[in-house]
């Protein structure tokens, strides 16, 4: 039987995100460059039909966001209002936890490649097609 990821959000439960370990980042705020695997797939098939392009690409939204905004997008795709909970970020990664990450997309975009999801369009696409699907693998 297939294990329904989303019940606990669909019951009511709050997703728990780290409180910020660095004051230049409220809870919630720290940030992520997200992005959305058919965008990764769409861009190792733009290499596979340019075979002349060479190098090192970075693969990426190209837009750090928050924490919170991946949360927010998952219960907005559910049609549910965000419950968040914060909690202490475990000792082990308070020193090398990073609070910011983000691509450069510029070497990859002028080879005339171009992300199609957001971040909002992503998640909706995944738990509405995916997660939320009575059949996952259909």
């Amino acid at each position: 039987m297939y294990a329904k990821p989303l019940t606990p959000l669909k019951s009511g439960q709050s997703v728990k995100l780290f409180k910020s370990n660095d004051p230049k980042y409220k809870d919630g705020q720290q940030l992520r460059d997200f992005v959305y695997v058919k965008d990764c797939v769409d861009a190792v098939l733009w290499f596979f039909k340019n075979p002349q392009l060479q190098g090192l690409y970075n693969v990426g939204s190209g837009k750090a966001r928050t924490f919170e905004d991946l949360v927010k997008a998952t219960f907005s795709a559910l049609n549910l209002s965000p419950k968040i909970e914060f909690i202490d970020m475990p000792e082990n990664l308070r020193k090398t936890y990073q609070n910011y990450t983000e691509s450069n997309q510029s070497k990859l975009e002028q080879t005339g490649f171009k992300s199609r999801y957001s971040l909002e369009e992503g998640i909706r696409d995944y738990v509405q097609a995916y997660l939320d699907n009575a059949d996952p693998y259909a």
